[in-house]
């Protein structure tokens, strides 16, 4: 994990014997484990969560060990109902931020797939956000500080990929954020989208998706949306797209008649490798 020994940088506040502390769920790779290295790097107490305990454990001892920070690790699968009360307990308690991470992708058409594979698909994407979110608010807004970065994509903006329901899961996380960070910005507190693109990690091999024919271009590393994601949260906005590619291409997907996004992805393929028919 070369990544992780880079030399530490503390923050003023964490200098000072006041840390933060950020909740991260899907923390052990990709975008989750890259804010979990630049959050420890500023000088941040974590509590991680993801489903694999061995892994967990060993970031957080090599995070606490390099950054001098306490990094603990929550075991949670966040597609059971046992899963996000185990992790709703712990943001009962009380954190300045939250990452809501976790999410998967399937490599099935929606007409191949099943309903409970759909239905995993939504317990994470979906549900587990929203508790999680609805379990850290009441603490910040009573302190009126705190701040929620819910991890959508670039694909949440228009209906691209024939046969997946992974952008309506996405698209979802973009409204409720942006709905919610109207409610709770008056007590102080932020809620913002995360909105990448391709980003270089576990993701599409996890669900087996092949990505080898995809442009250079398209892709970003994962510790460089992280810094743009921060950088937005303190600007206060509430849709944070890293990248001026992607921020083109949204721009595009969002003026562009309906029925010309519907041709253009009428021939499209899934990023499964298969056909939607």
């Amino acid at each position: 994990m070369s990544e992780v020994l880079a030399e530490p940088v503390l923050t003023e506040a964490a200098s000072a014997g006041s840390r933060k502390t950020a909740l991260v769920t899907g923390a052990t790779a990709g975008i989750g484990k890259a804010y979990a290295v630049r959050l420890a790097n500023q000088g941040w107490d974590l509590v991680l969560v993801a489903r694999d305990e061995q892994k967990l454990q060993e970031l957080c001892s090599s995070l606490s060990a390099t950054y001098g920070i306490s990094a603990k690790a929550l075991q949670a699968d966040l597609s059971t109902t046992e899963g996000c009360e185990r992790v709703e307990q712990r943001l009962s308690i009380g954190v300045d931020l939250l990452v809501n991470n976790a999410g998967l992708s399937l490599n099935t058409p929606f007409i191949k797939s099943t309903v409970d594979k759909e239905l995993y698909l939504l317990s994470v994407n979906v549900n587990a956000v929203m508790r999680l979110t609805h379990a850290a608010l009441p603490s910040m807004v009573a302190r009126r500080s705190g701040s929620i970065i819910n991890v959508s994509s670039v694909s949440g903006f228009a209906a691209t990929m024939p046969g997946s329901t992974y952008p309506a899961s996405k698209a979802w996380v973009i409204s409720f954020s942006e709905s919610i960070a109207l409610s709770v910005a008056r007590h102080g507190v932020k809620v913002m989208a995360l909105c990448p693109g391709f980003t270089r990690s576990e993701f599409h091999q996890r669900a087996g998706i092949d990505m080898s024919k995809t442009p250079s271009w398209m892709w970003l590393e994962a510790p460089k949306v992280v810094d743009d994601s921060l950088r937005d949260l303190g600007k206060g906005k509430t849709i944070s797209i890293p990248g001026w590619k992607y921020k083109v291409l949204v721009g595009v997907m969002r003026h562009t008649p309906t029925r010309l996004l519907r041709r253009l992805a009428k021939g499209a393929r899934v990023r499964t490798g298969r056909d939607t028919e």
